[in-house]
């Protein structure tokens, strides 16, 4: 069966919380308490300090016809199989609940975005601004009652024009800076409003919204049998494989549907190939940021990606939006005949030792590079987790947390492989950390081409039997993630015993690691803040989603 096991006893949670809990709720991934929206910040308190989640993996917001409602998804980072969901109605003439900043840095964001899309607003949140869409927005797209035929205007005094000439105010020692939203080394449209002293950085503040993608509204009116699936994809556009499968991991766990396992080795065999070609195309990018180094490093991470897309386009059909899961499944086999393939893929596995080789004589043992990013960038554990931060930039802390190995879905718990970790906390173990996952990456890869190789003709099954309208039940409600090439990529999804989502939610990873991006930059220099930057390896289509 694809629904998990609960670790959590929801009853001794209950006792724990006592009378903070006012109603229960069962989602499919964890047992659910409704509490008062004046309690939040004692509720979080106590399941923090206590019960020992000290993982905010999600916030979803959403409204009813009768309420409006935040869903608290906790985890925990030694082991992410136990969750809880702390669920926070209010009324609905006025969606007002208490923050839960002071526990978890993390809802900073989070909550920020539910109010901008949602209308929730909480109280005592250090920033209770819009973060996606202009403050001057009439109206909150997701919420039920909201226009969207209605015009809007944005007044020039809240988005001044940014060709005004520079002016110097009183006795200030500090010049305010824009980089970005249109320059290389922002990784997209990514506006970084800086404060310097010179040229140290006093503040930073990343503002998002530029590329809102309305992914969660349009997963909402598609059906879940054929329509959603083509979206996922476009997320994280560079490391793409495996947000099909954050999708697919959920509907079939809230549709209660098996995967075969040959269908489980194929989706992990591609997935593999795409974490290795985000991996790379990181690399590259970070390389060219750090020292601008286009002609060597840059085209070698290149030439490495292209042999892994050229592996996937054999294997889907697409270089890019590969569209290979299905629900239940995957949509076809390994082409014909089977040995060329294995053949070409193999020949990527075995070159990668020396490639890996030629990356580090170019880049971890440059000089330059070492100066450019050993000890800058520090982003410890504890503030790490505070941030909600995953993947590699959390393994680059030390933080051994990977959902892969924690929470095992497809294949992954019966072949060999390792978690990697680097506790410099820095940029440089961030860099460290993805050219080691390459090659945990191609062991995961070899073995699954042997096992393909030695799977019998007969018993290759690619999808399970699937309903040709999917209607899971009323009110069923789950959260399920993978680990994305970028961290912990999860979907929350509502059913209302229709054939599409009363509500899908996505939890990006780069969202989360880019909150923390002041952490790492505050009292660094402006090229520190650049190598900071790339050291997330975001993607701004996922940020905005």
């Amino acid at each position: 069966m694809s629904v998990q096991e609960q670790l959590v006893d929801g009853d001794e949670l209950a006792d724990l919380l006592g009378e903070f809990v006012i109603g229960r709720e069962e989602h499919l991934n964890a047992p659910a308490f409704v509490i008062r929206p004046d309690e939040v910040q004692d509720v979080l308190s106590v399941l923090r300090g206590e019960a020992g989640f000290d993982h905010l993996s999600c916030l979803t917001a959403q409204q009813y016809e009768d309420r409006y409602e935040s869903i608290y998804h906790l985890k925990k980072y030694d082991d992410p199989r136990q969750e809880v969901s702390v669920v926070v109605p209010t009324a609905i003439d006025e969606p007002r609940s208490q923050t839960a900043e002071p526990v978890y840095t993390t809802a900073n964001w989070h909550e920020r975005e539910a109010y901008d899309l949602v209308g929730i607003e909480y109280d005592g949140h250090p920033d209770m601004r819009r973060i996606l869409l202009p403050e001057t927005w009439q109206g909150h797209p997701l919420s039920l009652d909201y226009d969207q035929d209605r015009p809007q205007v944005v007044a020039l005094e809240e988005h001044q024009n940014p060709l005004l000439e520079d002016h110097v105010g009183g006795d200030s020692d500090t010049v305010f800076i824009n980089i970005g939203p249109h320059h290389p080394a922002t990784h997209g449209v990514l506006h970084l409003e800086t404060v310097l002293d010179g040229e140290q950085v006093l503040d930073v503040e990343p503002d998002i919204g530029y590329l809102h993608r309305c992914e969660e509204q349009m997963a909402q009116s598609g059906n879940y049998r054929h329509e959603i699936m083509p979206y996922p994809d476009r997320w994280d556009y560079t490391a793409n494989m495996t947000n099909e499968w954050a999708y697919a991991r959920a509907i079939e766990d809230l549709a209660d549907i098996d995967v075969p396992d040959y269908a489980k080795v194929l989706r992990t065999l591609g997935v593999e190939l795409s974490r290795m070609a985000g991996h790379f195309l990181a690399l590259g990018t970070f390389a060219l940021d750090v020292y601008g180094d286009f002609t060597a490093i840059f085209q070698y991470a290149f030439r490495d990606r292209e042999k892994a897309q050229n592996v996937l386009e054999d294997l889907t059909g697409q270089r890019m939006m590969f569209n290979y899961f299905r629900i239940g499944g995957v949509i076809w086999d390994l082409p014909e005949p089977r040995e060329e393939f294995f053949d070409k893929t193999m020949d990527f596995v075995d070159e990668l030792p020396q490639a890996l080789e030629e990356y580090h004589d170019l880049l971890t043992n440059n000089e330059i590079f070492q100066l450019r990013c050993v000890g800058t960038g520090v982003l410890e554990p504890d503030v790490a987790k505070q941030y909600g931060v995953t993947g590699p930039v959390a393994r680059g802390s030390g933080v051994d947390y990977d959902i892969r190995r924690d929470d095992p879905y497809g294949y992954y718990d019966r072949l060999d492989w390792d978690v990697v970790t680097e506790p410099g906390c820095d940029n440089f173990s961030r860099v460290l950390v993805r050219l080691r996952e390459v090659e945990q990456s191609a062991r995961i890869v070899e073995q699954c081409v042997n096992i393909l190789d030695d799977w019998p003709e007969d018993d290759r099954e690619l999808q399970s039997n699937v309903p040709r309208t999917l209607k899971p039940p009323m009110d069923a409600e789950t959260y399920r993630a993978v680990e994305a090439a970028k961290g912990e990529l999860g979907v929350y999804i509502r059913s209302d015993n229709t054939s599409k989502p009363a509500r899908f939610k996505i939890r990006s990873p780069c969202f989360h690691n880019l909150s923390a991006l002041p952490e790492m930059a505050n009292g660094e220099y402006v090229p520190d803040l650049i190598a900071s930057l790339g050291s997330l390896d975001i993607v701004l289509g996922s940020v905005d989603r």
